[in-house]
């Protein structure tokens, strides 16, 4: 598994219901592919867009844009985030 877990910050939360987006640590192996791959078969639901970002902290993050309206919303509840 590529996705560690999801991230709960302020700003990550806001993402959900703002632009559709769930935010995850990732291991530093990860591509966007794998990542997209990975969202697709454990959720389910599709993905349009994935962007990378190595935080200075040393993790890598992936920030995942949902196809569906509310996907992120309802990938959030599964996982008891909101």
């Amino acid at each position: 598994m590529k996705i560690i877990y999801a991230l709960t910050t302020e700003k990550s939360v806001s993402m959900i219901e703002k632009d559709n987006k769930l935010t995850f640590i990732v291991e530093k192996t990860a591509t966007k592919k794998d990542i997209a791959q990975e969202v697709k078969k454990s959720y389910g639901e599709g993905v349009t867009n994935v962007r990378m970002i190595n935080a200075f902290n040393g993790n890598k993050k992936a920030i995942v844009k949902f196809q569906r309206k509310g996907a992120a919303s309802d990938v959030a509840s599964k996982l008891k985030l909101i």
